[in-house]
């Protein structure tokens, strides 16, 4: 029996490690104290393990090389994920959207249902131990260096995983260490960027809206030239710019942009479901219910109460002016705003705050059918190392899962055909 050292345990290390293990002896390092840190606190601490959508819909939430991953999301789908989970005793439930997630709602049982699996089929899990160099010889994996302890070792293996993750969520130990493996073994890394993470905006009064979220709104962002991306849903604003699932997907689309042009306008549309006829009369009609109050006292019906001071300033009209006396340009005016709130994007807030990593190991030095590299023998990736990523709702732990399985079955499928 072959042995198989797995770097990284995380969800794609873990995956990795199960699909590996069916037909090989698993080593499985990690250096934290424990397995699974980032899903802890995935979906606020619930982990949103995958997406119940079909295999082609969870196609089409891959942001970036989605071809790349027909192989990986087909072997190990999200209904083979399902399967398993509950077939080792973890009940799950569907929420909007197609989120799947443990009926408890507790990440912890997630991992604790991974450990189960892993120990039932003898991996040898070492906690605290981190690889400091992949070894290699006549561009093939011989092992890796580790330390563990303060105590350094050699670990000879005949097949490696390299399941480090990305950059995101610094405080469960992303190091980015995959990416100099990486490099070192002659890889190209592509450039990385958080992305699935809050905005940062150039006005200063997002910090007076700090904590305010406003659900169902439509939002527009806006490039030199063109609309780069449209959208529907929650907005929370924060001392630094705005965040929530509606920003956070947009940053995955126009991330990259801010390589090109410091700046993007965002259009925050807060009554999407009217069109600007519509609004307008339900604006003359809350102003002709209140023509004896002054302007900044009117649109409590209309807007949350610590919106109506900035949207009054945007607009431009007097807040102390009495309704009865605001004019139809300035009518128009208010119209305008609350149809398309401006603000000026100035960059992706960082990777303390990101979901996930944009940008990694390029796939076109990676088999697709197997996640061996095309560059070193019995060398594979998994998870967000590599150069792909997916929209929120699950798709991009499916990815870690799918590619991390199908990572380890072939391993053991190339031992049976021409050893490993």
């Amino acid at each position: 029996m072959k042995t198989v050292i797995i770097t990284g345990g995380g969800a794609s290390g873990m995956a990795a490690a199960f699909g590996a293990s069916e037909k090989a002896r698993v080593i499985l390092l990690e250096q934290n104290e424990k397995l699974g840190k980032k899903l802890y606190i995935t979906g606020k601490g619930r982990c949103n393990l995958t997406n119940a959508a079909d295999t082609e819909t969870q196609l089409q939430n891959v942001v970036t090389n989605r071809r790349f991953l027909y192989s990986a999301l087909y072997s190990f789908s999200n209904t083979d994920l399902m399967a398993l989970m509950e077939g080792s005793g973890l009940p799950l439930k569907t929420e909007r959207g197609g989120r799947v997630f443990p009926a408890s709602d507790h990440s912890s049982d997630v991992i604790r249902t991974w450990e189960r699996l892993l120990k039932s089929r003898n991996v040898e899990i070492r906690l605290g131990t981190r690889v400091t160099e992949i070894l290699t010889e006549n561009g093939c994996v011989t092992g890796v260096r580790a330390k563990c302890g303060g105590r350094e070792e050699i670990l000879s293996c005949d097949a490696l995983v390299l399941a480090t993750g990305g950059l995101s969520y610094r405080s469960t130990g992303a190091t980015g260490d995959g990416y100099r493996f990486s490099e070192a073994l002659g890889h190209t890394v592509t450039r990385r960027r958080p992305a699935l993470c809050p905005l940062t905006v150039k006005e200063s009064f997002v910090s007076d809206l700090q904590g305010l979220s406003l659900k169902n709104v439509g939002i527009r962002i806006l490039g030199s030239k063109k609309a780069l991306y449209e959208d529907f849903g929650e907005l929370l604003f924060t001392h630094f710019g705005v965040s929530g699932p509606v920003i956070l997907s947009a940053s995955s689309i126009v991330g990259k942009e801010f390589e090109k042009a410091p700046e993007l306008t965002l259009l925050i549309d807060l009554k999407p479901a009217l069109t600007e006829e519509q609004l307008d009369a339900r604006i003359l009609r809350d102003l002709q219910e209140n023509l004896n109050k002054k302007f900044r006292n009117a649109l409590g019906k209309l807007l949350p109460q610590r919106l109506i001071g900035t949207v009054i300033e945007q607009s431009g009209i007097d807040p102390e002016k009495p309704v009865n006396e605001v004019t139809r340009e300035e009518r128009k005016a208010l119209l305008s705003v609350l149809k398309g709130l401006p603000l000026t994007l100035t960059g992706l807030h960082g990777y303390d705050d990101a979901v996930i990593t944009q940008g990694g190991v390029n796939v076109k030095e990676v088999n697709a059918s197997t996640m061996e590299s095309r560059l070193i023998k019995n060398l594979y990736f998994a998870g967000e190392l590599l150069d792909v990523d997916a929209m929120t709702g699950g798709f991009n732990l499916q990815i870690a899962w799918s590619t991390g399985v199908l990572a380890g079955r072939s391993i053991g499928e190339k031992e049976e055909t021409d050893g490993v």
